[in-house]
């Protein structure tokens, strides 16, 4: 071969080789609406759902608990300037009758924590179809720090 005929066939492969590939045909991935937003208008209210992140009895108790702690605090600042000329009181009693007085009202306040949530804990979800019950299980236990993988078969 030639050089001239080795010369075409290298430019030959090149361009075979670095060939533009067809145009792909795009697909638009969004829609934009440049139409102007009214400021005010007749539409009807959007419902918006109610998505808490901490349950309202869990806020309930922390708001009670900051006002039982804000009200022990206080039993526990009268007490310190009532008691406070008494030689035999000293600020480590009083800290004592606080932590008294708080845990008073700490206990009365899971207590009543706990009639609550014994008294709201109907279920409201029925359901009525089939129920059935998985029995088989396989156990399967592998490499040198085991680990147990139990998976219950129907």
């Amino acid at each position: 071969m030639s050089d001239a005929d080795a010369n075409a066939e290298v430019r030959r492969l090149i361009d075979e080789a670095y060939r533009p590939a067809p145009p792909v045909r795009q697909i638009p991935t969004y829609f934009k609406d440049d139409t102007p937003a009214p400021a005010f208008g007749d539409a009807d209210p959007v419902h918006q759902d109610d998505r808490r992140i901490v349950p309202a009895w869990a806020a309930g108790v922390a708001v009670a608990s900051l006002g039982i702690g804000a009200g022990a605090t206080g039993i526990g600042c009268g007490a310190w300037l009532v008691l406070k000329g008494f030689a035999s009181m000293s600020v480590t009693g009083v800290i004592a009758m606080g932590a008294l007085f708080s845990g008073l009202a700490f206990a009365v306040l899971s207590i009543g924590v706990a009639f609550s949530r014994a008294r709201a804990s109907t279920s409201k979800h029925v359901y009525t179809g089939p129920v059935t019950k998985h029995t088989h299980v396989s156990t399967h236990t592998r490499g040198t720090f085991s680990r147990t993988r139990n998976t219950f078969h129907g």
